[in-house]
Parts: structure tokens; C-alpha cells; sequence
């Protein structure tokens, strides 16, 4: 996330009612290789955007874009729209926006300049209470300035990049140039990642679908490491990841038919999942729209980002709070992590997080597209907070027991720190890992007819939290044997495992711990 902070007062413009545009263009239609000015008031409140239309002539080859939010207080986001439909979402780019048939800018789309009504789009990312202003230039060129940029080719699903069941490591949120507040090309995210030995990196770029237009290019130099395809769906309450999506979603909440539950839908109709990223990240204006604020039914949610960056240490109680409020509804939503990385891992200033940190770990049946989908559908996941080198937790389930179901989890690479059953929201005691690889075992109580109960493991490094699982469920009667019967095996979010010799049954530990209290000092980045 790219944190802005506001240091200026500014001089504030008078408040005008809707947009006023003043197209100071010759008289006549609009030729190739003319100017136009568009100029107008925003107004604070709803909806989040409004438009802003331009003629466009046939025989146009390129269209420049100069905007200015005219405020060193308000902050204006820019999207475009041709006749026939999506063409890009810069954000707070500050370049013009070029778009050409073979070339466009930075989060934009090339493709034909058709002739017809275009439309600019006009974010309120910030305003104060008199509203703000615009000033754009758009020039119409019949001969394009931009170089072509034949690497731009439509995405195609790579397919099956490793055979074979098993935890694959990855970073759900990464942003490349394509994001208008980040550097890196895609390539530099590949060999940072493949330097962190991952398995996968989600491309999450905000609002736009311009990243997938190099993924198949950069895919084929990327060895065994799988790009995956989604998006960070930016919106001014909240942010969310769209994992997996290779069409537009559009985020301009109150515009016709432009709802939080269209966006979902709409998410999920393409095959997508929807993850909610860094919930309760709650800056205020220094980072507009980072805490979730959204109204939405905890049934359409799929995982949370329980971690992000290095704010995961100072929001960690608050978000584990949320993700399991949201379970508490019976809602089985999957932990993910991700890094928020803007700079492929160089140059990330005192508080920056690097691509891995934090890492998820996904159980799949293959390295895919669709296999690590299934992976978080099904709960399959560990949250590594600080990276890859953090501790792994197996946990899987078993029917056993005096109380009819055995939870194992096998730690390993957590000597020296300390882990902690979670059961249905409420922390258990801390017991300490006293060797590199130790199976922790717990006796789970069967839950109350017509609810399911949920368990998961924790692992902390003193203060600082270290790994998580997702939870796993146990159903009303689960592990009970009649006689004659055998009960089901598995079902836990990791793949079972023969267990090691019992050697703590610490019995049912609930015990409520006060709240962890950390302090810590960094700098935030606005999203767009």
C-alpha cells in the first residue's frame, strides 16, 4: 500500500451542483490531432465516482490524458471507459493516461479507438466539505507517439505447473507496475519470489485487468513459479481480493447497479474467490478505504487476510476478532496472508514487507490455478506471518479419544517458541515447543446438537505472532462409533498424517487470555 500522508491545507473551491464540463474545442465536431478541456466540480458524498464524457472522432489512433486535481488536499482517482466498455483504472497515477490499438500506459488497456462517446472517470478518493475540482486535457492524435508492445497478449490459464498433493507456498498480494502506486514489472516479481523459494504469487493490482495482459509473457520465463490471476478490489470502505479473477469488477459503489453484493456475485460467476483483505487496518485518511466497511452476508466470503505486511503485528488481535466473528455465524472462511508488496522487495524504507512475509501455505491436489482455488475452498491453509521460515502446523483430525475426536498438529522449525489451541474463538493456554518437531494433541469436546465446533493452532515467537491455521470443523456426533460402525477419518484443514506417540493430552484448554498488548510504530500507504 502506498501511504500518503496530507501535510497542506489548500484553497478551496466553491461547491457547484453535479459536474460542469466546458469543452473549449473548435467548433464542430472534433478532429484527430485537436485538444479538448474538461473542467468541473466533484461533489463530496455519494456515489463514489461520476463521469465525464468526450467525442471521439473515427480515424483516431491515440488518446492522451493529462487530469489535475487542481488541491494539494484533495485526492482525485482516474479510470477510462471506451464505447465499448472497461479501458483501464489508474488510480492516482500522476502520467497522463495513452491508450493506442497495440499500446497503453500503465494500468490501462490497449485495444481499437473507437469512435463514439468515451468516458473518463472520476474517483473521490478525498475531498474536503466544499468538494473539489478537475482540470483535464485531452488530446486526440492520428498518429500514435506510443511504442507498440507486442509482449501484450490475452491471458490464458497456464495449466498444471507441478504434479503431485501437496502444501504449496505462495503471497496472495503482490502488486506490479500495473498498480498506479507501485514500481516493479512483473519479471522482478518472479525473481524475488523464486529467491524466497515460493511456489506461486497472486498479481492483485488495483481495480484493473492490465496485468493480465503480460502474464503469459512473463509466465513463460517464470520456471516453476505460477503467476495467479486476481485483483485488489479498491473500493473507499474496503478493500477485498478478488483471487483468481480475469474480468473487470467494477468497485464505483452507487453508480447504477453498482453494489458490494453485485461486485461479489460478479466475482464468483467468474470462478473467483473473495477474500477481504486487511480488515480492520482502521488509518482514517492515511489510508482511505484500508478497514472494511462494507454491509455483506458472511456467506459470500471466502477467506480473510488475517496478515498483512508488517501490520499484522499491530492489527492481529483486532483481525483474528473479525475472522472469528464471521466463523462464529457457522461461516467455514479460509486464513490467507499476504505481503502488500509494491517494490518486488527493494528499497521497502524502515516498515516495508517483502514478497512471502507473510507466506500462505495451501494444500492442493497440483500447482494450478484451479488447484490452489480448492486449496482456500476448503480450508486448506496455514499463514506463515513472517515468512517462509516460520514454522509449519499440519492439524488434522481423527476420531479417537474420550471425547470421540483426536486433533494433531505437527509443528516443525518452532523450537523455542510457543503454541496455543483455539477453540470456537477463545484462546486455550500457551504450551512451550521444546524441540524442532513435536505433534501437539487435544481431546476435542463434541459440540452442541445443530452446531459445529472449531479448532484451530496457533504458534507465537514470544510476542510476535508467528503461524496460524485455518480452522478445522467438527460436526454434531463426529467420532461417535456404534457399535459395528467405523467412524470417518480426516476432514481436518491440512492432509492427515500417521500420528507420532501421545505425548502430552492437555485436555480441553480454554482458559481466556488478556489481550496482548504491541506497540508498534511505522508508516501506512494509501491504495487506490
Amino acid at each position: 500500500m502506498q501511504l500518503v500522508f496530507q501535510l497542506h491545507a489548500r484553497a478551496r473551491v466553491s461547491a457547484c451542483c453535479g459536474a460542469l464540463v466546458t469543452l473549449l474545442a473548435a467548433a464542430g465536431e472534433a478532429r484527430a490531432d485537436s485538444t479538448l478541456t474538461l473542467q468541473g466540480s466533484v461533489e463530496e458524498g455519494a456515489p463514489d465516482a461520476l463521469y465525464v464524457d468526450f467525442e471521439v472522432p473515427a480515424g483516431t489512433r491515440e488518446i492522451q490524458i493529462e487530469h489535475d486535481d487542481q488541491s494539494e488536499f484533495d485526492i482525485i482517482d482516474w479510470g477510462l471507459y471506451a464505447p465499448s466498455g472497461f479501458r483501464g483504472w489508474g488510480g492516482g497515477n500522476s502520467e497522463p493516461i495513452v491508450v493506442t490499438e497495440d499500446a497503453a500506459s500503465r494500468s490501462y488497456l490497449a485495444g481499437p479507438i473507437e469512435a463514439g462517446t468515451w468516458r473518463l472517470v472520476v474517483g473521490k478518493a478525498k475531498l474536503d466539505d466544499d468538494g473539489g475540482s478537475y482540470l483535464v486535457t485531452v488530446t486526440l492524435r492520428d498518429v500514435p507517439t506510443l511504442a507498440p508492445q507486442p509482449e501484450r497478449e490475452p491471458y490464458v490459464d497456464p495449466g498444471v505447473i507441478a504434479t503431485g498433493a501437496r502444501w504449496y507456498a505462495g503471497d496472495f498480494h503482490v502488486h506490479s507496475r500495473e498498480s498506479g502506486d507501485a514500481r516493479p514489472p512483473i519479471d522482478e516479481i518472479v525473481a524475488f519470489a523464486n529467491d524466497r523459494g515460493l511456489d506461486f504469487v497472486e498479481l492483485s493490482d488495483h481495480n484493473t485487468t492490465s496485468q493480465l495482459d503480460f502474464m503469459v509473457d512473463a509466465q513463460s520465463r517464470a520456471g516453476s513459479l505460477l503467476l495467479l490471476p486476481g485483483v485488489e478490489y479498491t473500493t473507499y470502505g474496503g478493500h477485498a481480493n478478488g483471487i483468481g479473477a480475469t474480468a473487470f469488477v467494477d468497485h464505483k459503489i452507487g453508480l447504477p447497479a453498482v453494489t458490494i453484493d453485485s461486485a461479489v456475485d460478479a466475482f464468483h460467476e467468474q470462478g473467483a474467490l473473495f477474500a477481504i483483505n486487511h480488515p480492520t487496518l482502521d488509518l482514517g485518511e492515511a489510508c482511505i478505504g484500508c478497514a472494511w466497511d462494507h454491509e455483506l452476508d458472511a456467506s459470500k466470503i471466502d477467506a480473510v487476510e488475517i496478515a498483512t505486511a508488517a501490520s499484522a503485528v499491530l492489527f492481529m488481535d483486532a483481525t483474528l476478532a473479525y475472522w472469528e466473528g464471521l466463523a462464529a455465524g457457522g461461516h467455514r472462511i479460509a486464513a490467507i496472508g499476504g505481503s502488500d508488496d509494491h517494490k518486488a522487495g527493494v528499497d521497502l524504507a524502515a516498515f516495508g514487507s517483502p514478497i512471502g512475509s507473510p507466506t500462505t501455505l495451501v494444500f492442493a491436489e497440483e500447482l494450478s490455478v484451479a488447484g490452489i482455488l480448492e486449496g482456500i475452498r476448503q480450508g486448506k491453509t496455514v499463514v506463515k506471518v513472517r515468512g517462509p521460515d516460520d514454522p509449519m502446523i499440519e492439524l488434522s483430525k481423527s476420531p479417537g479419544g474420550p471425547l470421540g475426536v483426536i486433533l494433531s498438529a505437527l509443528v516443525t522449525g518452532g523450537e523455542g517458541m510457543q503454541a496455543r489451541w483455539v477453540k470456537d474463538g477463545v484462546n486455550g493456554e500457551f504450551s512451550p515447543i521444546d524441540r524442532d518437531s513435536v505433534t501437539l494433541e487435544l481431546d476435542a469436546e463434541a459440540p452442541p446438537a445443530g452446531q459445529a465446533g472449531r479448532y484451530r493452532l496457533e504458534v507465537w515467537d514470544g510476542a510476535a505472532p508467528a503461524s496460524f491455521t485455518s480452522h478445522v470443523w467438527i460436526e454434531p456426533g463426529e467420532g461417535v462409533v456404534e457399535t459395528g460402525s467405523v467412524a470417518p477419518a480426516g476432514g481436518g484443514c491440512a492432509l492427515s498424517a500417521p500420528r507420532a506417540a501421545r505425548r502430552m493430552a492437555p485436555g480441553v484448554l480454554l482458559a481466556a487470555l488478556a489481550a496482548l498488548s504491541l506497540v508498534v510504530v511505522r508508516r501506512f500507504a494509501r491504495k487506490r
